[in-house]
């Protein structure tokens, strides 16, 4: 019987030379610009800003960016000239109000810089009103019911605090302008929005509480540097895969014989195309002033990471969609696809996003605890202050990262768990015994020097705490890690939840010291009182021990922390009275606001599963059960055969009995999982979301058991889509 399928030649015809891109590592291919050359060359940064603005304008603007004052709307329209020739010249034809809907990704609408002139020409034109404010069809982007589909008004509005920058294509260029993006009646429809809201809210409080200690700031600025995980895949498998094309991940796929057993991966060598692909994609990003400074194999086969250095939130988070937007474009040159979903394959380790956070003025940053710690005053004030955030809004911490991707890798052994505690490492978490204990903290553990035992090796400095990877939320020296979001997630929900609840605390400790001190006490007296004060209430979040065993379950329910295992368990925590309260209260969100995100991620993560659920079962149907009746029709045939000569085929006879038990089992699944596709649940998106984890998921999880086991029986060369042998270490 003649086969066609081709899923062998998939791995050879993947096996084949990196091209050559931008001078990547080709022969005689000309030498990139040093770094510092190219760095921020596609931004319109201050450099320019400074050279092409009127001083006046230039100072006007910069009080806005550095110093959080209002917009002077009477120097748009030098900005606007500005920005517009300088585009020109770097070949922008288009420019776009580049905007973050809730989609999780970005948005854009390009208008052309031509102005007809009447008599047959044109000039190029981009004034004032056109840099301020865009007005984009609002209707069909999510909404959570705060627009009625009839109801198309929105408008962008320019964001000056993160610079505008160039994105260029084989086509041509044009200028990127990130903006807000808010409804007809005013509402955020946007990411960005309320993330400034929430860093307007943190400067507030945070530079008052430094006036209990003598520092008048000008500005407190949260800064965030999120490290991304993915997956890179050949292409020519991505594409003979529905499962990836519709979902991002594999539905389908049984264990290899080699996954990350041998623990060789990570920090291994860099393939050759894989290391090609990457440096074009630091390229592209030092371009548009994306400080991208760590790459590394991380710990599944086919997994990286890719790193910046800190910069205010808010660029961060417009940095972050670069970072994903850029690897998935360059991946392509490279005939590669980059997976960012949490979970693209079984079995290994999956995929996340660390948000670093920390804040700062321009004194410096208020996490740094120096040699001494107990010492640090204004530190513990402001560690207490997360740490006392952390252990109020554990709930809302653990509803920010919320979705149907995450669910797959939280409380997974490559993830922290889905409950939500505090690694401090021995060195604080002594300091705040001490606190408790005493009132005060009298010491700190040094750090020392760590010897390796051979007299040419250097002597190392030693930190004074070790690390965990186990933690979801961890102290790393001189910030904290939220080691729980998602890789494919935006990290401007978790930063302005970050933001938010800090505000918050820094505000109410601020309260308690000032309400003691007007009670008698001095300064010093009233903050180690409230900080001893705090310290009962937070420690409870405080564990350093392995968060990914049984144990740690047991005894976080003991101490009565949350676990909040699925999306669907954590996400009505959003919308409690507490957490409503809270935003209202610093101006973040609205009640209205914070519905409408609530409503919008259940349906998100409905549409997801539904997605996945249609996908599996059509892939069942028409690829996997054909391959499987194929090949038993083949064995059929070899039975007949050998009866007809009389020959005894034990092996096959068995093998026909495996098969066709199989066939049957993932015949009844598959009907199963389609009726289910078809129920929905129920009218109301609650409702179905539900039924998306009560049943589409288990139905789902049936109809793979049995195709995985027919994938290692059906010859390869009759099994339809490429194996995880073939996906995972084919480069």
């Amino acid at each position: 019987m003649s086969r066609t399928t081709p899923s062998r030649f998939d791995a050879l015809a993947a096996v084949k030379p990196s091209p050559a891109r931008n001078g990547g590592g080709a022969p005689g291919a000309p030498k990139p610009k040093p770094i510092e050359q190219m760095f921020g060359e596609n931004v319109f940064n201050l450099a320019e800003m400074r050279a092409r603005l009127p001083k006046a304008a230039f100072k006007a603007l910069m009080t806005t960016i550095e110093d959080g004052e209002p917009l002077d709307s009477g120097i748009a329209e030098a900005v606007a000239i500005a920005m517009r020739d300088w585009a020109i010249e770097k070949g922008a034809t288009h420019y776009t109000h580049w905007f973050q809907p809730l989609t999780g990704a970005t948005a854009e609408k390009h208008d052309s810089f031509i102005a007809p002139t009447g008599d047959g020409r044109a000039i190029t034109q981009f004034n004032a009103s056109e840099l301020v404010q865009g007005e984009p069809d609002a209707s069909s982007f999510p909404s959570g019911g705060l627009r009625a589909t009839f109801e198309a008004r929105g408008y962008t509005a320019w964001d000056p605090t993160s610079p505008a920058f160039i994105l260029e294509g084989p086509g041509g260029a044009y200028l990127a302008i990130p903006t807000a993006f808010a409804s007809w009646t005013g509402e955020a429809l946007d990411q960005k929005t309320p993330l400034l809201r929430s860093i307007q809210a943190l400067d507030e409080q945070t530079r008052r509480a430094l006036k209990l200690f003598g520092v008048d700031a000008q500005r407190v600025q949260p800064t965030c540097g999120a490290e991304q995980e993915f997956f890179l895949v050949d292409e020519e498998f991505t594409y003979r895969r529905p499962d990836l094309i519709n979902s991002g991940r594999t539905l389908f796929g049984a264990k290899p014989p080699r996954g990350q057993e041998m623990d060789d991966h990570y920090f291994g060598s860099i393939p050759e195309r894989v290391l090609d692909c990457m440096n074009e994609v630091e390229r592209e990003l030092y371009r548009l002033g994306v400080p991208v400074t760590t790459r590394h194999n991380e710990v599944a086969p086919g997994q990286y990471e890719m790193a910046p250095i800190f910069e205010d939130a808010n660029t961060a988070a417009d940095h972050q969609q670069l970072t994903m937007n850029t690897l998935r474009n360059v991946a392509r040159r490279y005939g590669l696809s980059c997976l960012l979903h949490e979970k693209p394959f079984a079995g290994v380790n999956g995929s996340g996003k660390h948000l670093n956070w920390s804040f700062a003025s321009e004194h410096g940053n208020l996490l740094e605890p120096g040699e001494t710690p107990h010492e640090n005053v204004q530190f513990l004030f402001f560690c207490s202050a997360v740490l006392r955030a952390v252990e109020r809004h554990q709930d809302l911490l653990r509803a920010s990262i919320a979705h149907a991707g995450n669910d797959h890798r939280l409380g997974a052994n490559e993830a922290p768990p889905s409950i939500i505690s505090v690694f401090l490492g021995d060195q604080l978490t002594d300091v705040y015994e001490q606190i408790e204990n005493a009132g005060e903290a009298t010491e700190s553990r040094q750090s020392g020097i760590l010897g390796l035992g051979v007299d040419t090796l250097p002597q190392l400095p030693r930190h004074a705490g070790d690390r965990n990877r186990t933690s979801p939320f961890a102290f790393t020296g001189n910030k904290f890690e939220f080691r729980a979001l998602g890789s494919s997630q935006s990290v401007s929900f978790p930063a302005t939840v970050l933001n938010t609840i800090v505000a918050e605390s820094v505000d109410e400790m601020t309260s308690a010291v000032e309400d003691a001190m007007e009670a008698g006490k001095d300064r010093q007296e009233a903050i180690r009182a409230v900080l001893a004060d705090e310290v009962k209430s937070f420690k409870r979040v405080i564990f350093n021990g392995d968060g990914y065993s049984d144990e740690w379950v047991a005894e976080a329910e003991e101490r009565g922390l949350l676990n909040l295992r699925s999306t669907m368990d954590a996400l009505p925590h959003l919308v409690s009275e507490k957490n409503a309260e809270t935003f209202g209260t610093y101006g973040v969100l609205t009640k209205r606001e914070l519905e409408s995100r609530h409503e919008i991620f259940v349906e998100q993560y409905f549409y997801t599963i539904n997605i996945e659920g249609e996908t599996a079962a059509d892939m069942a149907e028409t690829m996997l059960l054909p391959a499987a009746i194929r090949y038993l029709s083949e064995l059929l045939q070899t039975a007949e055969r050998a009866e007809d000569v009389g020959i005894e085929v034990k092996g096959v006879t068995k093998t026909i009995e495996r098969v066709s038990a199989l066939v049957d089992e993932l015949r009844e699944a598959t009907d199963e999982l389609v009726e289910q596709n078809a129920e929905l649940g129920g009218d109301g998106v609650d409702e179905k979301a539900e039924h998306m984890r009560a049943d589409i998921i288990p139905a789902m999880a049936r109809v793979r058991s049995a195709a995985d086991r027919l994938e290692k029986i059906v010859p390869d060369d009759l099994w339809p889509i490429p194996t995880y042998r073939d996906m995972l270490h084919v480069k």
